[in-house]
């Protein structure tokens, strides 16, 4: 399922793209029928994407080499409802987002930068990936929910 940059990303894509249907129809649900509830299982569920979304955007511009640029499109387009797959579609079709997992070092001399080899690592290891990425989300999940929902409670 994952066998590829591009599969990750998409599947990603598409997720962040049900969270936000997710949260729009809390949000009319609490607007129409004042059942907060809503609000809260949607954007829970929203949040936790974005950030996945986000760190699966961070792996895949490393893994691909993209420029700060792209990389700040790809992780910015979780911002903007429903902009995730447009973005997905963009760079496969610009070929961003072709080609394997570097999970071997070539002859290029950036396998060598510690961020790299580190990137290599964990590619080897998928279960440690994903271990790291998850804790990593659930870590900063539990902080924001600590701080509180935008705008506060009301």
């Amino acid at each position: 399922m994952f066998r590829t940059p591009m599969s990750l990303f998409r599947i990603l894509a598409i997720a962040e793209m049900i969270s936000w249907t997710l949260l729009i129809v809390g949000l009319i649900a609490r607007a129409l029928f004042d059942v907060s509830l809503a609000v809260t299982v949607g954007g829970s569920i929203h949040g936790f994407v974005f950030l996945a979304y986000g760190a699966t955007a961070l792996v895949v511009a490393l893994n691909q080499r993209w420029g700060l640029g792209t990389a700040s499109v790809a992780i910015g387009s979780a911002i903007v409802p429903y902009a995730t797959l447009p973005v997905e579609r963009w760079l496969q079709r610009t070929g961003r987002l072709g080609g394997e997992w570097r999970v071997r070092a070539s002859d290029d001399p950036r396998d060598q930068r510690p961020v790299d080899r580190a990137l290599r690592f964990l590619l080897a290891r998928p279960g440690v990936l994903a271990a790291v990425v998850i804790a990593a989300v659930a870590a900063v999940f539990v902080v924001l929910l600590v701080i509180g929902p935008p705008g506060g409670r009301g």
